[in-house]
């Protein structure tokens, strides 16, 4: 049988109860970072959670993560408990984006196909569960003061036709502009010339979580190559679909896709 723990008005008391920590407030498309005590095992969403040495682990709220979500805790030799999390509800924007590669917003069978494939592989990068965390000390914009030009969450009309919502940060720079790691990885892919996203790099920084940069003129690192945070991966471009020049910043846990927004920020 399972036993209950509700999170009604902030996630900490209820979960402290059982010896877990969580942030004080959780809101649909975050990171969430936690701590559990020794002998604890999670799962969440029906995924075991990566528990680091130090008691701290991480899962992802998806954008359209209900009011209430379940985090199952067992402890040694105690029955499973469920602890009930308050998840805040976002209201997103409705944005119409005109002058877009026509082959990227309606493919035709054969480029299907290849954007099909292409997916897949990005996929496979982003199942990496490494025991590195180096998602601990926060992240950076890859570019310092950038115009924001495309907000997760946000509903999207491609050409005037409907399309997934955008699930990233888009920051408006010219071409060129150098891009940089928010964070210390791993490149656990990099290839230049995808349909839909063009310049691809994802950065791996453990427990399940990348960063991903897309549309890139240019890429500067390879697969398998450490990175530091601050260094440069590439340069900003309008490859694949896209209708200006740009980078987007995407965020997962495996293909949960999370707000880059909503990240902390680095340690001084």
């Amino acid at each position: 049988m399972l036993l209950g723990l509700v999170c009604a008005v902030g996630c900490a008391a209820a979960a402290a109860d059982a010896g877990v920590r969580l942030p004080p407030r959780l809101e649909q498309g975050q990171l969430v970072i936690g701590h559990a005590p020794p002998g604890v095992t999670l799962e969440y969403a029906g995924r075991a959670l990566h528990i680091g040495k130090d008691g701290v682990f991480v899962f992802g709220l998806e954008r359209d993560a209900p009011p209430r979500v379940a985090l199952t805790l067992r402890a040694s030799g105690g029955p499973p408990r469920t602890l009930t999390l308050t998840v805040a509800q976002r209201r997103y924007p409705l944005e119409r984006i005109e002058g877009l590669p026509q082959r990227t917003v309606t493919p035709d069978p054969e480029t299907a196909a290849r954007i099909e494939r292409e997916q897949a592989r990005v996929a496979a990068a982003r199942q990496r569960d490494d025991d590195r965390e180096d998602f601990l000390h926060g992240f950076a914009l890859p570019v310092d003061g950038a115009r924001i030009s495309g907000v997760y969450g946000s509903q999207r009309i491609d050409n005037g036709t409907p399309k997934a919502p955008h699930l990233g940060l888009d920051l408006a720079v010219p071409e060129g502009t150098p891009i940089h790691a928010p964070a210390p990885g791993i490149v656990s892919f990099a290839e230049p010339d995808l349909v839909l996203t063009g310049g691809t790099v994802l950065i791996d920084h453990g427990f399940g979580l990348s960063s991903s940069f897309l549309h890139l003129s240019r890429i500067d690192v390879k697969v398998g190559e450490r990175v530091a945070r601050g260094q440069v991966i590439g340069a900003a471009g309008m490859t694949g679909r896209a209708s200006g020049p740009h980078v987007h910043w995407g965020f997962n846990w495996f293909e949960v896709r999370l707000d880059p927004a909503l990240l902390p920020k680095p340690r001084s």
